[in-house]
């Protein structure tokens, strides 16, 4: 655990109790602070009784008496509103942070000699953490992995003399953080996403952009560029620090940064370009769009000091990120691909324009726009099994394009995809879990989802005598 600092013998009120709030709650008291919890859901209400924290309803709290309110992620601090107890803080003068602002000022105050690499973007941010932590330690370092991904950052090992800590943050999470200052600062893309907790996507990617407002002449900024939000980021930073931003691109050859074309990374970032690795035979990285979390992993393992040799060895031995695009396994040519992480149409393209001969489950409960923007990629797609509430109108979409099957269920899913698959003489056939869709009508989580899909498919395994991932 990494204990909060700044707040000993001070009161602090904590809003929302969820995993990281849990979390912060601990850090603070750790800390030596004087905790005031309180979750509007009576179970996490409960969870945090249960380990002794003070719970008090937000609506009476005498803000007179608080140094800070730290908020959940999740609970709306600009917009469509101002939580209540956020205009209250604010009103009072007390300060409204986030469990990152926490994290980096208890690692401010350590002393330690650590690295933060802070990971942003609307897609690949979690793929990319979970490469980075893995690169650094394949490459002998210390990596502490967290954030919007896995642990929460204040349930991670405190500081100590090499310690790197790889962060994924979100928009929400920036915000609360305005003294985030990462030794190596990555935003991969920014494309119109959460415009209700930010109001227009011109505030979204302002807010994303801060995760480089902090740093210094020493630190590095690795932007992606292929998009034209972050190409606007890439160069107002590169005007401050030139030889600090890496722009990274997939498709582009640049003079200088780094680049991916047909899935070779090619490193610019001296004086002449070289050819870093061949991201072609690494399964857990196909695609274009993890090519750009490959090549932006790689500029941080640069600007962390390890050899590019390293850095790709590394790289071929990342087994993936369960639920997105994760192989559980293969048989016969055909290969099973977890994409429950795929709860919308921009999620489940990337899937879809990786792979051919797909035999695609899809549905649940349904986003706006459905699925008519993958439109297409429906030649890649040999047939679709549909399930959930979706399935009517997922139905009407691929009506003349795509030949659907209603089965319900993910398992009788998975069944006729798995049979169906086998039958083709194609070379490779993937059966992908790509819902473009919420699980919460059959599932959970997606997470749920994407354990009973992969539990499926290795119990076909098992009687047919296929490999499992």
């Amino acid at each position: 655990m990494i204990a909060a600092t700044g707040f000993e013998r001070k009161n602090v009120a904590v809003l929302g109790l969820g995993k990281s709030g849990l979390a912060t709650a601990r850090s603070l008291e750790a800390g030596g602070a004087h905790v005031f919890a309180w979750d509007d859901a009576e179970a996490r209400r409960a969870e945090a009784a249960k380990e002794g924290f003070t719970l008090a309803d937000s609506s009476g709290w005498d803000w007179n008496t608080f140094a800070a309110l730290v908020l959940s992620p999740g609970i709306p601090l600009t917009h469509p509103e101002p939580h209540p107890a956020v205009r209250k803080a604010q009103g009072a003068g007390v300060e409204v942070i986030g469990d990152i602002e926490l994290f980096q000022r208890a690692v401010s105050a350590s002393g330690k000699d650590v690295k933060i690499v802070a990971v942003t973007g609307t897609n690949g941010k979690s793929t990319t953490t979970a490469l980075i932590g893995h690169m650094v330690r394949r490459c002998g370092g210390d990596a502490q992995v967290g954030g919007n991904i896995g642990r929460a950052v204040l349930d991670l090992e405190a500081p100590s003399a090499g310690t790197v800590y790889v962060v994924e943050v979100s928009s929400y999470q920036i915000d609360l953080a305005p003294s985030l200052a990462p030794n190596v600062g990555v935003l991969l893309n920014i494309t119109p996403d959460h415009i209700d907790r930010h109001g227009t996507v011109e505030h979204y990617a302002e807010v994303k952009a801060r995760i480089f407002a902090h740093q210094t002449e020493k630190d590095t900024a690795v932007i992606g560029i292929d998009d034209p939000r972050t190409g606007e980021i890439c160069t107002s930073e590169s005007a401050k620090r030139v030889e600090k931003v890496v722009p990274v691109s997939v498709g582009k050859t640049l003079s200088r940064g780094v680049y991916a074309l047909g899935g070779v990374i090619y490193d610019s970032m001296g004086t002449q370009t070289m050819k870093a690795g061949d991201l072609g035979e690494i399964k857990t990285l196909a695609g274009t769009h993890n090519w750009q979390n490959a090549a932006a992993a790689y500029a941080a393992g640069r600007a962390l000091g390890y050899p590019r040799e390293r850095i790709i060895a590394a790289f071929e031995s990342f087994p993936g990120l369960a639920h997105r695009m994760e192989i559980v396994g293969e048989a016969d040519g055909v290969r099973f691909v977890n994409d429950s992480k795929a709860t919308n149409a921009d999620a489940a393209s990337k899937a879809l324009a990786t792979y051919d001969n797909i035999y695609w489950i899809i549905g649940g409960k349904a986003k706006e726009g459905g699925i008519a923007s993958l439109e297409p990629w429906f030649p890649r797609v040999r047939r679709a099994y549909l399930i959930g509430d979706a399935a009517k109108q997922f139905a009407n979409t691929l009506k003349d394009k795509v030949e659907a099957i209603h089965c319900g269920t993910l398992d009788r899913a998975v069944e006729a995809a798995s049979r169906d698959a086998a039958a083709d003489e194609a070379e490779l056939k993937v059966v992908l879990l790509s819902p473009a869709c919420a699980s919460f009508d059959q599932f959970s989580s997606f997470e749920e989802r994407g354990d009973v899909f992969r539990a499926a498919v290795q119990d076909r395994l098992k009687v047919k005598g296929g490999a499992a991932a």
